[in-house]
C-alpha cells in the first residue's frame, strides 16, 4: 500500500479552501501559496497516520494557523496593507464594495497574528469559539479576549466610510 494513498485526493478536494484559509492569514497570494506549500509538505510526511484515524484537514488548518504566526514571530514579516488608490485603471473611482474591501484588508494587515487568525476563523470560515481554540491549540477564554481585541482595534482602525 502507497503511504501516500488519498492525499492526492485530499489536496483536490481542500486545495481551494485551504488557499482561501491562507491568503486571510498572510493577506498575500505569494506568501500564501508558500504557506499552503509548507503545510501541505507537513500533511504528506503525517499522512499514514491521519488517513488512518486523523482529520487531515483539521491538522491542516491548524497547521496553517501555527506556521502563519510562527512565520510573523521569526521573520518579523510584516504583511502588505492594501493600498486605497484614488483612480481604477479606467480612471473612475472605485464602487463602494471595493474601497471596503481594500479597507478592511488593510486594517486586518495591523492585527497581531494571533487576533488575526482568531478574525479569520471566526468570522470568515464561521467557527464556533470552541472550534477556533481546538484549531488555535488555546484556551476558549483567550479565544474570547484575542476577538474582542481584535474587534476593538478593527472599529478604532477602519475609517468610519466603511461601515456606511
Amino acid at each position: 500500500m502507497d503511504r501516500y494513498e488519498g492525499f492526492h485526493e485530499f489536496v483536490r478536494a481542500r486545495q481551494q479552501s485551504l488557499m482561501r484559509t491562507a491568503y486571510l492569514l498572510t493577506g498575500n497570494a505569494h506568501l500564501a501559496e508558500d504557506l499552503l506549500q509548507t503545510v501541505l509538505t507537513r500533511v504528506a510526511s503525517h499522512w499514514a497516520k491521519l488517513a488512518k484515524g486523523g482529520n487531515p484537514e483539521a491538522y491542516a488548518r491548524r497547521a496553517l494557523v501555527n506556521q502563519s504566526i510562527s512565520w510573523r514571530r521569526r521573520r518579523h514579516v510584516e504583511l502588505p496593507g492594501a493600498e486605497l488608490p484614488e483612480l481604477a485603471e479606467s480612471g473612475q473611482p472605485h464602487d463602494e464594495a471595493t474601497v471596503r474591501r481594500l479597507a478592511l484588508l488593510q486594517t486586518l494587515a495591523q492585527l497581531t497574528p494571533k487576533q488575526r487568525a482568531v478574525i479569520v476563523l471566526r468570522f470568515y470560515e464561521d467557527r464556533s469559539e470552541h472550534e477556533t481554540a481546538r484549531l488555535m491549540g488555546v484556551s476558549l477564554g483567550t479565544v474570547k479576549s484575542q476577538t474582542n481585541y481584535a474587534l476593538s482595534k478593527l472599529r478604532a482602525l477602519t475609517p468610519q466610510e466603511v461601515y456606511r
